[in-house]
């Protein structure tokens, strides 16, 4: 008997055997995602094309600092993302002019409202979780090349900058919760080798990241994305959350080692780049076939490595999701 999407994805979560192993990819909406009912309209439209397990509301990373100050512009990059402007961020001193902002204005209460139209229109049926990019991804966009020179030159005006980030942060999860979204998604851009030691991220990531998913308490459905390689997997993966997502065919470790290293169920299996954007269905299906194998059905979740490309074939779509059909199919 075919299972809701909420009870696949609650036993996935669980170790637990499930009908099929739950399927979901997402990508960026450039210009729709700058209001909120075209990112709606856009967001729903595809979840009802490929009939998604879950779906995760995908907008422009300037939405959550636009409100400081940041400026992006689209230019047809494709991934979906925009080219940023001048930064926010010019002088060590400049941290500590940022204040919190309110989630219901701007570029922010856009996306939030998006959020509570995709909520409307799911009701129970489709759980959807909304995008928060964490405190030190933020930064990033604010300050640019010079964020790491100065949390390593000017610490304590780096972590005064955080925490009002993390302010506004809080008050979006707050006010996100009215919408019906499952979770989160948080995306970290840091927590990697090649940026950071894990003594810095264990300062300047970790507690930032474990106050705003201490927030979204009442959720039931928060996804971390570990993005970059040489990714620092063992520091995040006692995070409280249900699914940890990153590279994991490009950067270790592979989907079996992580099942002994983590609780948390895992998402990925199939490369953004390689092989749904630019390889054929075939592919798609190989590598998917792949993934489930190496992690016999089990907590686990067929995606991308990161956001599905915006040039990306619509049949390489369909075969990731009939992919799981499939290893129904093989199992059965």
């Amino acid at each position: 008997m075919s299972m809701s999407k909420r009870a696949r994805l609650e036993a996935t979560f669980a170790g637990e055997a499930v009908d099929r192993p739950p399927v979901a990819l997402w990508r960026h909406w450039p210009i729709d995602d700058l209001r909120g009912g075209e990112l709606a309209r856009a967001t729903l439209t595809f979840q009802q094309t490929y009939d998604f397990d879950f779906i995760k509301v995908t907008p422009n990373s300037n939405y959550c600092v636009a409100g400081y100050g940041a400026q992006s512009t689209w230019v047809g990059n494709e991934e979906g993302t925009y080219v940023w402007g001048p930064r926010v961020i010019r002088e060590p001193e400049d941290w500590s002019y940022l204040r919190p902002l309110a989630p219901d204005e701007g570029l922010m209460g856009e996306v939030l409202a998006a959020n509570r139209l995709i909520g409307r229109a799911v009701g129970e049926e489709t759980p959807f979780i909304a995008t928060i990019f964490n405190p030190l991804a933020q930064a990033k966009n604010l300050a640019g090349d010079r964020l790491l020179a100065d949390l390593r030159q000017s610490p304590e005006m780096v972590k005064a900058g955080l925490a009002t980030i993390t302010e506004s942060i809080l008050r979006f999860v707050e006010a996100l919760k009215s919408t019906g979204a499952a979770g989160i998604f948080l995306a970290l851009q840091h927590a990697s080798y090649d940026l950071l030691t894990e003594a810095e991220y264990a300062e300047f990531g970790k507690p930032f990241d474990l106050q705003i998913l201490e927030a979204t308490a009442g959720m039931w459905f928060n996804l971390v994305h570990v993005h970059g390689t040489h990714v620092m997997f063992d520091l995040v993966a006692d995070y409280p959350a249900q699914v940890i997502n990153w590279h994991d065919i490009e950067t270790p470790p592979s989907l079996g080692e992580a099942l002994t290293r983590t609780r948390m169920a895992l998402c990925g299996g199939l490369r953004q780049w390689e092989t749904v954007a630019r390889g054929l269905p075939e592919a798609v299906y190989a590598e998917a076939e792949a993934a489930i194998a190496a992690t016999n059905g089990r907590r686990f979740i067929l995606g991308t490595g990161c956001v599905t490309p915006i040039i990306t074939p619509t049949c390489n779509i369909v075969a990731a999701r009939r992919a799981v059909e499939s290893a129904l199919v093989a199992r059965g």
